[in-house]
């Protein structure tokens, strides 16, 4: 293939990743605000799979702490989550969901899944989506 072919590919390539991604974050903010959660409250909650710091929450939701520290902020004044020592640094906290937290995620991951932009494709398709984008994210 030519320079130019390869990056005519690689073109529509990037084109096709940032118009789903795009799809994904309407989807989010679409089904966040029916539940009363703005797009960066439900990407939070989504990612807290369990206690964690603040910074793996910013982690996961690729973002700074200290925007991560905001959307906790918010997210504990409405009782969806609570900061707990961490249980082996003691310098360290970690986010916890409360059980309101917890019943609100439930219904967001399935709010979420239905109708998702990546609906269309089948649990092998997804997988191998999912192979292809670690590859290629792969430092």
């Amino acid at each position: 293939m030519s320079a130019e072919t390869l990056a005519e590919a690689e073109r529509r390539l990037c084109g096709l990743v940032n118009a789903l991604s795009r799809r994904i974050e309407g989807h989010v903010r679409e089904h966040a605000s029916a539940l009363g959660l703005t797009a960066p409250q439900a990407v939070a909650l989504r990612e807290l799979t369990g206690p964690m710091t603040l910074r793996e929450l910013a982690e996961r939701m690729s973002c700074e702490p200290s925007n991560a520290t905001f959307v906790s902020d918010r997210l504990e004044e409405q009782g969806l989550v609570e900061r707990r020592p961490h249980p082996s640094d003691r310098r360290a906290k970690q986010l916890v969901l409360t059980p309101k937290g917890a019943a609100l995620r439930d219904r967001l991951i399935a709010t979420l899944t239905r109708e998702s932009p990546l609906s269309r494709l089948s649990d092998r398709e997804q997988d191998t989506l999912q192979e292809l984008l670690l590859r290629a994210v792969a430092g």
